[in-house]
């Protein structure tokens, strides 16, 4: 996988990556800036990527 490849998300996390840039870009964030720190919080509340199964996974 690539860096910057959002294939492995669902829809539902690039629309949250999408709001969260936005809400960075109106307080003045670069484009680049807003989108990095946009995935890394869809990345630190789900894991990144798709997920199987249901519930949270401990990671140890």
């Amino acid at each position: 996988m690539s860096r910057g490849e959002k294939s492995a998300y669902t829809d539902k996390q690039k629309r949250q990556a999408e709001h969260i840039e936005e809400g960075y870009r109106k307080e003045g964030v670069s484009k680049k800036e807003a989108e990095a720190r946009a995935w890394a919080t869809v990345n630190k509340q789900d894991g990144g990527g798709k997920k199987s199964g249901s519930g949270r996974k401990d990671h140890h």
